[in-house]
């Protein structure tokens, strides 16, 4: 894969790194509190920075990369469609994960890109622009926050110990209610950004995560950068969490495998 993948070189990841941080800067960050909002046909926010960000994105990606495709959120299904079936690569882009935050003022949200290869993701990015935390993984070489080194190492024992990030509007009903009557977990969170969700499983930030249905734009980049920094997860129906189309996918994740069958169990008890 080194031999092909030219992220693999320093000197074109940091240019990715790099290019990812300044245009955020200008296209999302700078319009953080200035934001016209539209609905999309599915009935979900869209912004002028979502918009401009993927354009600006997909426009520096492909003038340094452009053997790979481009798959965008807030491209057409016939667009996003095309690029996962093209060869070679693909890149994938959330411009802004968490939409809804951005649009409220509420300083929650994130940049996501991840890189296909021959069916796997090959690296990750995540970038929070108002924090200027840059969250990076390639496969296999470790998960990174702004160059140093996140390895997830003490995790808690038990599920009365943890800090959930639990997203209850799209878990199944049955589930959101008893989880909420009657939580496995001793506090619980949302952040409403799903690439954020995973890098701060990754970093230590919470222990345990549930949500019901995220696409692969949201997770692509974090879910890469979670393994890497050696966490474990799956789907509600015990299937891998990445998959190669746009449908929602759930995600139940943990920093261990002891601590993931242990939150599996106690989903399973309250579904």
């Amino acid at each position: 894969m080194n031999g092909e993948n030219p992220f693999a070189r320093e000197k074109d990841w940091q240019r990715l790194k790099q290019g990812l941080r300044d245009i955020a800067r200008r296209e999302v960050r700078a319009r953080f509190h200035h934001v016209s909002v539209a609905l999309k046909a599915d009935g979900s926010l869209v912004t002028e920075a979502d918009r401009a960000m993927q354009q600006a994105m997909e426009n520096f990606l492909h003038e340094h990369w452009p053997q790979y495709a481009f798959l965008g959120e807030e491209s057409s299904c016939q667009v996003q469609d095309a690029a996962l079936a093209r060869q070679g690569g693909c890149w994938i882009l959330d411009p802004l994960d968490g939409t809804t935050n951005f649009s409220h003022g509420f300083e929650m949200f994130s940049v996501s890109l991840a890189l296909l290869v021959e069916g796997q993701v090959v690296l990750g990015l995540v970038l929070d622009p108002l924090r200027d935390e840059l969250f990076a993984a390639r496969r296999g070489k470790g998960a990174e926050l702004n160059g140093c080194s996140l390895s997830l190492g003490k995790v808690p024992s038990s599920l009365a110990a943890c800090l959930a990030l639990v997203d209850f509007k799209r878990l199944p009903d049955e589930l959101a209610a008893a989880m909420a009557v009657n939580p496995p977990y001793a506090s619980q969170r949302n952040l409403g950004t799903v690439a954020l969700d995973w890098c701060w499983l990754a970093a230590g930030r919470a222990d345990i995560y549930l949500h019901g249905g995220q696409k692969l734009w949201d997770y692509a980049a974090g879910h890469l950068i979670f393994r890497e920094a050696g966490g474990v997860a799956c789907t509600l129906q015990e299937e891998p969490v990445p998959v190669l189309e746009t449908r929602p996918r759930s995600a139940v994740a943990a920093g261990n495998e002891n601590l993931l069958a242990l939150w599996f169990a106690a989903i399973k008890t309250l579904s």
